[in-house]
């Protein structure tokens, strides 16, 4: 029996020894980072002249800057109709009546249209007192004075339709932004009816500068000098073409 032990203890220790050592486990460290540069700071140069004053906005402090405070803005009445009223007519389908006053006469043939009226521009108090003075002197004197008038732009809403309706009208004159509106909106359809020709031109405040007002609705010429004839021929030969003849749309 002890012979058996001692051979199996023996064995043990043989095949202990035998055995693969054991490996450590070792944990992978990651490299060592590189060493920083020293940052190098700019140090800016201070002129004493020139020295940072930080602004404080407190009563009686500096100014605040400007904003743009047009959101809070309560505009006056009549602002806001005008705005309101572009955005209806944005998105309303208008009646050809109406949206004839969009389709207004483009800036050439207009400023040859005021050219002509400035020439037929009526005469202020002033000139009417000196030209009816200097044919009393005249008649005075002895003398023949004209006897005729000269010849300027009617105006008025009420003048301009009395002329139409007689038919002495030859080339009316309406503004595109009257208001209220509907006191020209007839007045093209009337001139269609009497076969006068007319024109709708940008700006009632235009038609006030030839007239000597602020605004004016509408206007016409009735009685041409010789040497304008040809080029009032041309205005009314374009208001035919452009207003009377065509045919209303929407």
């Amino acid at each position: 029996l002890k012979h058996a032990k001692r051979s199996h203890t023996q064995s043990l220790l043989i095949d202990r020894s035998t055995a693969m050592p054991r490996t450590k486990q070792t944990s992978r460290k990651a490299p060592a980072a590189a060493p920083r540069r020293s940052a190098v700071k700019k140090t800016k140069e201070v002129n004493p002249l020139f020295q940072a004053r930080p602004k404080h906005f407190h009563i009686g402090g500096d100014l605040k800057p400007k904003m743009d405070l047009t959101r809070y803005v309560r505009w006056p009445r009549y602002i806001r109709t005008q705005r309101q009223k572009k955005v209806m007519l944005n998105r309303l389908k208008l009646p050809g009546p109406i949206a004839q006053f969009r389709q207004t006469l483009d800036k050439n043939l207009a400023s040859e249209l005021f050219k002509m009226a400035m020439k037929y521009r009526p005469e202020t108090h002033k000139e009417k007192n000196e030209r009816l003075q200097k044919i009393a002197q005249m008649r005075a004197e002895g003398r023949e004075a004209p006897a005729k008038k000269p010849y300027y732009v009617k105006f008025g809403l009420n003048h301009v339709t009395s002329l139409i309706e007689s038919k002495k009208a030859q080339l009316v004159v309406i503004a595109h932004d009257v208001e209220p509106f509907e006191v020209v909106c007839w007045l093209p359809a009337l001139c269609r009816k009497m076969d006068i020709p007319y024109v709708i031109v940008k700006g009632k405040a235009r038609l006030g500068s030839v007239v000597h007002l602020k605004t004016c609705s509408s206007m016409c010429f009735c009685d041409i000098r010789t040497e304008d004839k040809q080029a009032f021929k041309n205005l009314v030969q374009i208001a035919r073409t452009n207003y009377l003849e065509r045919p209303i749309k929407h």
